[in-house]
């Protein structure tokens, strides 16, 4: 058969098949990110660290269903009620009040073992802010089997404190670190991207504004405004962007000059479409490294505003007003110890992801890993 004719005819599927590139899966690491992923688990404290800080997170998640003074479940009748999502009256339960029902009390639990009911209690029968008045010693009382970590000193039990403490700072930190994160990154490369008298101006008032004394105006704000978890959000906020200005607008300044930039202008892309799809990626890199350090440093202030009394409203259940506990009574050594060990725990394994992700970033460690081939397969 003449080569022309042959190449003329149309291929088999099965040619089709094999002669099409393979495409490359939707979630499927790119060569890089996989050389990275490989030298963050080699990181075997950060690896770990990071496992352990997000089981502690999720379980904190769902603290009303592990310290609660209300029941998750109760049958009655019948029909089954959870009062963890509804408040039920008592009425709802036979008795005679329209107010909620108080599931501790002996009234209330006899009314509805009297119907065939039962009540499915979370781990722990305390809230964080349930005072337990049936101690069997002044409070602060002690550890002991009711309150395995004891009491403070107004009778709330420590336990349930510290879980739902851990959760609160926790966020407060990961959306302190994504709103500064936004705002540090758009300027940031608002100030590289175009220079001049743009980053002129937006370095002074950095300037400025990193000049001021942070710590006074964090304290006179809160007097002033009044306690609450948003505005205090908002007030860390107006500061700590500026943590992720010098990065992006580092590495903004090196990439506008870069071959492949001038060549999307050249093929007539906008401004912001460079911006943010060509050079931001890269600067990517930098801003990753930081923001475990940002967040660290994000609880680490939580919890020294609460210890101050400037922080989350009175009766909040916060680590650093656990800290205050342990320093004003020395006589209860349970308060002071446990606030510290769980806020150098969670402070620890930050760190320590921190410097995992530093190495994994690194281009020095993940320029040639012979464990990972430099194609995708």
């Amino acid at each position: 058969m003449d080569v022309r004719l042959e190449r003329s005819l149309p291929a088999s599927p099965e040619q089709a098949a094999e002669a099409a590139p393979l495409k490359p899966k939707r979630f499927e690491l790119s060569p890089l990110n996989r050389r990275r992923w490989r030298v963050f688990k080699s990181n075997k404290r950060g690896f770990y660290s990071l496992w352990i800080f997000l089981f502690l997170f999720i379980v904190t998640l769902f603290a009303e269903f592990i310290a609660n003074d209300k029941p998750f479940l109760v049958k009655y009748d019948g029909a089954l009620y959870m009062p963890v999502f509804k408040m039920y009256p008592e009425k709802a339960f036979g008795g005679e009040f329209e107010t909620e029902a108080d599931y501790r009390d002996g009234f209330v639990q006899d009314l509805i073992h009297k119907k065939d009911g039962w009540i499915v209690w979370p781990l722990i029968p305390y809230s964080y802010r349930t005072i337990n008045l049936n101690l069997p010693v002044p409070a602060p009382a002690p550890p002991s089997a009711g309150n395995l970590l004891g009491t403070d000193d107004q009778g709330r039990d420590v336990l349930a404190r510290v879980i739902y403490g851990f959760r609160i700072s926790v966020l407060f930190g990961l959306i302190l670190t994504a709103i500064s994160a936004l705002i540090g990154v758009t300027l940031g490369a608002i100030q590289g991207f175009f220079g001049g008298w743009v980053d002129l101006l937006f370095q002074r008032c950095i300037e400025i504004l990193s000049s001021l004394p942070r710590l006074y105006i964090l304290l006179i704000l809160s007097a002033v405004i009044g306690p609450s978890f948003w505005v205090l959000l908002g007030i860390m906020a107006l500061f700590e962007w500026t943590a992720f200005v010098g990065p992006v607008r580092a590495e903004f300044l090196r990439g506008r000059n870069f071959e492949y930039v001038r060549a999307a202008r050249a093929l007539g892309l906008s401004n912001a479409q460079i911006m943010f799809k060509h050079i931001l990626p890269n600067a990517m890199v930098a801003t990753v490294t930081f923001m475990p350090f940002i967040l660290d440093g994000s609880i680490a202030a939580l919890t020294s505003l609460d210890y101050l009394g400037f922080g989350l409203p009175p009766g909040s259940p916060s680590l650093g007003e656990l800290l205050q506990q342990g320093k004003a009574n020395l006589q209860a050594p349970w308060l002071g110890l446990t606030g510290f060990f769980v806020i150098a725990l969670m402070l620890s394994l930050l760190v320590f992801v921190g410097e995992a992700v530093r190495d994994a970033l690194d281009p020095r460690k993940t320029f040639y890993d012979p464990h990972v081939a430099l194609t995708s397969t």
